[in-house]
């Protein structure tokens, strides 16, 4: 049976056992993974009938402002579907208060790569920015995946305004589910090699990762690395994952 997926028809969405679990989250030891790693893992954040019920709503396009199949456009293989606003409540509630808790974090950034932009504390007044420069399409998505299917090395850059990280939701059940499909995040390093990191994610578990580049301390100073991410060729099954991104697109 389908299950229904809640509209948000408001972003405040603090109180919610949703919003109480991110909350609850390590949120320095977060801080602290992304500067050694380059990502964190949120670990058993979506419950199993949140997981479910947002893969039940594939299927129903009235959700969706588009749908995109990834061979069409060199992208690699399988298909993602952007939501159109207003969001799910789920979604909605990911997306605000996981802002929220990153735009500290992505200040911080800025200030050591000696960037000026500073993000606002609330999520509605950074899409404010993004609207004013026309960015009015909203961003999450999901993405699903069958044998075979893989996802090319990118970032998630929609427009002028970048908010600095993102976060990726494994919504099925490594080894019952699909086989093969592992979240990869590569680092391009200054006059040093790639440096790929393998993510395993659970069913229920967010990986937030950065979405261009991100600060590291050496011995002049901080200087910026770029990164990118992808997903493996996945070789069996169906895998289905919630994308998170906080700017919205032209």
């Amino acid at each position: 049976m389908r299950r229904t997926i809640p509209i948000a028809t408001t972003v405040k969405t603090s109180g919610s056992p949703l919003a109480e679990r991110i909350a609850a989250v390590d949120w320095p030891g977060i801080e602290k993974a992304l500067g050694l790693h380059g990502c964190a893992t949120l670990r058993a954040l979506l419950t199993s009938g949140e997981c479910a019920g947002l893969v039940d709503c594939y299927g129903n396009d009235v959700l969706y402002r588009s749908t995109i199949v990834m061979a069409r456009h060199g992208f690699g293989r399988g298909e993602y579907k952007y939501f159109t606003y207003p969001l799910p409540e789920l979604v909605a509630t990911l997306r605000a208060e996981l802002y929220s808790r990153l735009a500290p974090i992505a200040n911080r950034w800025n200030e050591a790569l000696r960037i000026e932009s500073r993000y606002p504390a609330d999520h509605e007044r950074y899409l404010a920015r993004c609207r004013q420069a026309g960015q009015t399409r909203p961003t999450p998505l999901l993405l699903r995946y069958g044998e075979g299917d893989y996802n090319c090395l990118h970032q998630d850059l929609y427009g002028e305004h970048v908010f600095p990280l993102q976060a990726t939701f494994l919504l099925s059940e490594p080894g019952r589910d699909f086989a093969g499909g592992e979240f990869v995040l590569t680092e391009q390093r200054p006059r040093m090699q790639s440096r790929a990191e393998v993510v395993a994610l659970a069913r229920g578990d967010g990986v937030i990762f950065p979405v261009r580049h991100r600060p590291v301390q050496g011995r002049r100073g901080w200087h910026r690395v770029s990164l990118r991410h992808g997903v493996s060729r996945l070789h069996s099954g169906e895998r289905l994952t919630l994308g998170v991104i906080f700017h919205d697109a032209r």
